[in-house]
């Protein structure tokens, strides 16, 4: 079978699950043209054509997760038109550089978490993972995050758990230097 003849018999099919799953149009139509040109390209590996609607749904999901774990990635937080001018160093100003520090896992579900504010739920869908492996990360992500603040700016703990103490002076702060 040729990349046209599959085109013809799927691509509608396909076209809907994808939409079914992005609820964008234009994004449904970028994502499918990816997905029958890896088509094209892998097409002669496919060693049983009775296997092609079900390798074909497998190419869809795997570039769709890719598009999400991308859009995890894009665009940064802050850029530089936005960037936010401040008079002294606080507790904020080492957000973003305590969190670019943490391991990639940790780093994408506190991004979208706790600094673009997107539910844990949303945060699993992006990342392509289930509901309750965004909330581990997000909560391990959240303990490396205190113990940074901990070992960068010499906060502790209180009686409740929470993070106290004075932050230093940007030429003190080990994460800010």
């Amino acid at each position: 079978m040729d990349t046209k003849e599959i085109w013809e018999q799927y691509s509608a099919e396909l076209r809907g699950y994808l939409n079914a799953k992005t609820g964008d149009k234009e994004l449904t139509e970028d994502i499918l043209q990816e997905v029958f040109m890896k088509v094209h390209v892998k097409k002669a590996h496919l060693k049983f054509s009775g296997k092609i609607r079900s390798w074909l749904y497998r190419i869809a999901l795997n570039v769709l997760n890719d598009f999400h774990r991308k859009k995890a990635n894009l665009p940064p937080v802050l850029s530089q038109e936005e960037d936010v001018v401040t008079e002294s160093h606080s507790a904020e100003n080492c957000l973003l550089p305590l969190i670019e520090e943490l391991p990639d896992k940790y780093k994408h579900a506190l991004l979208l978490s706790e600094i673009r504010e997107y539910k844990q739920h949303q945060v699993a869908k992006i990342l392509g993972i289930s509901v309750s492996g965004a909330k581990s990360r997000i909560q391990r992500g959240r303990k490396l995050l205190q113990e940074g603040y901990m070992s960068c700016c010499n906060y502790s703990l209180n009686e409740k758990g929470l993070l106290v103490g004075e932050h230093k002076t940007e030429e003190e702060c080990k994460v800010c230097k």
